[in-house]
């Protein structure tokens, strides 16, 4: 019997605790992290055009509140008609992708 491989990496001692195989948990791991990129990206993309957050609001006839809403990592409710006007309003693409998280494909 092999002996179990020691890590000191916090992140992989984590999801090993507390993740493991649970597919629900993994949905929300997935969630959380699809929430923060766009949130970040928001961020960074309204930063980089030099606009603040009331700025951006207003070119795209939202509030600040709104902006500040949806650049919170934990925010949950980032809708494609809002992300639309974002990328126009910073001359941006939008583009959707879907990628498998697996070779098999579901039947």
């Amino acid at each position: 019997m092999g002996a179990k491989k020691e890590t000191s990496n916090a992140v992989e001692i984590v999801h090993r605790r507390y993740i493991k195989d649970d597919p629900e948990r993994k949905a929300a791991l997935e969630a959380e992290r699809a929430n923060a990129h766009v949130a970040l990206m928001i961020h960074d993309l309204r930063v980089n055009a030099g606009l603040s957050q009331k700025e951006l609001a207003e070119l795209i006839g939202t509030t600040q509140s709104v902006i500040s809403r949806l650049e919170d990592t934990d925010y949950e409710g980032h809708s494609l008609s809002m992300l639309t006007r974002i990328a126009k309003a910073l001359n941006q693409k939008l583009t959707v992708v879907m990628t498998a998280k697996d070779q098999r494909p579901r039947r």
